[in-house]
């Protein structure tokens, strides 16, 4: 594989303890890649049962405290997501990776914002109980007879297209890049690949590394770049942009999802 060069690499929702993490493919892109910053974009783990963690999960852990070294001169940043809450302390010792609720940096002049994208999904927000049980329910799933990793993942699909959670993010990301004067916002979360730009912001989703096909995103000097990794080779992917509606209301995203002011649009520790 040739070696990729990037300033900035993403990669979201892997879900470390899941049957159908695709870990190991994820260690082979890092290893083949070359690049000046990592961000882990949320949900790399499924939950807080560590004993689900396979030996290919481990690897990959392994690789990311590596990476952490000061020694490698790679800023590592780890991103928050909904599956990950509760880790935060534990990561941040265990890992030597920095842990944020959102994280803000400048690349060539534009200002760009990584939030893991549960913040502006309400089912999650206003039924936690109910979204812990539907977790727990598709980790079983998981288990269920020799194509369980197909059925999961189709059930999985289904899920994002049933709630809109790729529409529901993108709009919610969006406002809330416009009002922190962001122009780019990269966010995990739906499981799928997307870009989509309003108002002189451009959104883009970093997909997953749990489906048949894995995607993430490259920040270069040519820009913004989604691929699609299928183990052996990596390509670039055109999602082709998607029009997102307006918001109905595109103020108040702070109040209503726990996000900090607009004051407070910077780099939000753990």
């Amino acid at each position: 594989m040739q070696d990729l060069r990037y300033d900035t690499l993403i990669l979201s929702d892997l879900h470390l303890g899941s049957e159908i993490s695709r870990a190991a493919e994820a260690l082979q892109l890092l290893r083949n890649s070359s690049f000046q910053r990592l961000i882990l974009l949320g949900d790399i783990f499924c939950d807080l049962d560590f004993s689900r963690l396979k030996k290919e999960h481990w690897n990959f852990l392994s690789y990311i405290r590596k990476l952490s070294n000061p020694k490698r001169k790679t800023e590592v940043v780890w991103v928050e997501g909904n599956h990950d809450h509760g880790l935060s302390q534990v990561l941040s010792h265990l890992m030597g990776v920095p842990v944020y609720q959102q994280y803000v940096w400048n690349y060539q002049g534009i200002r760009h914002l990584a939030i893991h994208g549960h913040q502006f999904d309400r089912f999650v927000i206003n039924n936690r109980f109910f979204s812990r049980l539907g977790e727990l329910a598709f980790l079983e799933i998981q288990k269920w007879g020799s194509d369980r990793k197909l059925f999961a993942r189709y059930l999985d699909r289904l899920n994002t297209r049933w709630l809109r959670l790729s529409q529901k993010v993108a709009q919610g990301a969006l406002g809330y890049a416009k009002q922190g004067k962001a122009e780019r916002v990269f966010c995990g979360h739906t499981h799928v690949a997307m870009q989509a730009e309003r108002d002189g912001v451009a959104y883009y989703n970093s997909g997953s590394w749990i489906d048949t096909k894995c995607t993430y995103i490259s920040v270069a000097e040519e820009g913004v770049t989604i691929h699609e990794y299928d183990g052996t080779r990596v390509e670039h992917r055109d999602p082709g942009e998607e029009r997102v509606p307006a918001l109905a209301a595109p103020f108040g995203l702070d109040r209503q999802t726990g996000l900090p002011g607009i004051a407070a649009y910077e780099s939000v520790r753990c």
